[in-house]
């Protein structure tokens, strides 16, 4: 079964941007996105999501708060807050959290680390 990736930010230029990197790591991995918490959380609602990618700025609900809800519900699902806004008080609120922090603008080389684990753990959850 392939591994499904939710991009979930109000930038269309951002989930391009996201997209292209993950695409470039991970090949064979789907691709969903959402342009904010509602609609992410519709896909959650209908599809399987394995790992979540969470914009941090976005009307309505930031991605901090978008992830305590998907945390409530998935506890072991791969997360990372993806922003520009890069705070000692959001990476450590991303942190305690216990989901990454990747600073925009995303590159391979900035979400390389989260995915190479992402995808242990998902190996490892199937195992």
């Amino acid at each position: 079964m392939a591994t499904t990736v939710l991009i979930v930010d109000d930038s269309k230029l951002a989930r391009i941007v996201a997209g292209k990197a993950l695409r470039s790591l991970q090949p064979e991995w789907e691709r969903l996105e959402a342009g904010n918490a509602d609609e992410a959380m519709v896909l959650f609602d209908s599809q399987r999501v394995d790992v979540a990618l969470l914009d941090y700025n976005m009307p309505g609900r930031n991605g901090l708060e978008l992830a305590a809800e998907l945390r409530a519900r998935f506890p072991g699902m791969p997360m990372a807050l993806l922003t520009a806004n890069v705070q000692d008080e959001i990476i450590a609120r991303a942190r305690a959290s216990n989901i990454a922090f990747v600073a925009k603008p995303v590159t391979e080389e900035g979400l390389r680390g989260f995915l190479s684990g992402a995808a242990l753990r998902l190996r490892l959850g199937a195992a």
